[in-house]
């Protein structure tokens, strides 16, 4: 397996996007936070609430002293909203347990509430240079096509694909951490999965894929995710009324948001049992820890 390295450098110092969480200055817990509103949520989003949360928590102890609903009211309008608890979780476990750190050992960060195989290899990499594969979609996706020659990849299997992406690190420390953002900036930019920019690609001559004959993807059919109606725009809808306001407020005030009362209280239901909502003792509702 190989993927010219230095094709993929040369190409990444030329075009990388410049993301803040990407410059020298930036510290591990800026990269770390980064990573977790990445998840399924585009840079666009994230980069300006990214600032906010880096002025306003500069580190993971000053993060540790917000209440959990300050947490999740900060949030915003990310998605996926227990992101946020999980961060500040990590945040108070780094504060306690390292001093203040990011660690930048992966099983230490794996240690960490709610820190999992892609993110602690993704800090240890992207914010202390080190050489261990980052495997997340586009990765995934680059691999399928530039090495193996297909449309597209499959179903994750984590131990399979953590394998083929090391196999393509180059040796040197400082350079398998950029080898492995550029993998990422590729599949990001240019090995998109529906309208791939081929004439962009910077190995496009020794890319398995053009070499085949460029195969559809033949693997299990992909689920597209949609938003409207679901339980995630439901949850969404609730939040807000809660971030908008500083006082615990009757559930009166969260019925007007949707008219479909058995998806709204289910909703609500499942956000009392993930801790983003709580009721006080008469009856209300709250963000975590504003009541």
């Amino acid at each position: 397996m190989s993927l010219d390295a230095e094709l993929l450098l040369d190409w990444f110092a030329d075009t990388a996007r410049d993301l803040p969480w990407r410059r020298p200055e930036c510290t591990a817990w800026g990269v770390l936070v980064s990573e977790i509103m990445l998840q399924q949520t585009p840079v666009a989003r994230v980069e300006p609430i990214w600032h906010e949360w880096l002025a306003r928590w500069p580190t993971p102890s000053a993060m540790a002293k917000a209440s959990q609903g300050e947490v999740v009211r900060a949030w915003g309008k990310l998605g996926y909203p227990r992101r946020a608890l999980r961060l500040h979780a990590a945040a108070q476990a780094i504060a306690e347990q390292h001093d203040d750190v990011v660690p930048s050992d992966v099983d230490t960060l794996l240690a960490l509430p709610g820190i999992g195989a892609y993110t602690a290899r993704a800090v240890a990499a992207f914010a202390y240079g080190q050489r261990c594969p980052v495997v997340d979609t586009n990765v995934r996706r680059v691999v399928a096509r530039a090495v193996h020659g297909a449309g597209d990849a499959g179903p994750p299997a984590t131990t399979k694909d953590m394998k083929d992406v090391e196999a393509l690190l180059p040796e040197e420390e400082e350079r398998a951490a950029v080898y492995s953002a550029a993998l990422m900036e590729l599949g990001a930019l240019v090995c998109t999965a529906r309208a791939p920019k081929c004439a962009d690609c910077p190995v496009f001559d020794g890319c398995a894929w053009q070499l085949n004959g460029r195969p559809a993807y033949d693997g299990p059919a992909k689920v597209a995710q949609k938003f409207a109606g679901t339980d995630r725009q439901v949850r969404g809808l609730l939040l807000d009324v809660l971030r908008g306001t500083s006082e615990p407020v009757a559930k009166s005030r969260l019925d007007v948001v949707w008219s479909d009362a058995g998806q709204r209280d289910r909703c609500l239901h499942s956000l009392l049992v993930d801790g983003l909502v709580e009721q006080t003792a008469a009856g209300l509702f709250a963000l975590p820890g504003e009541h």
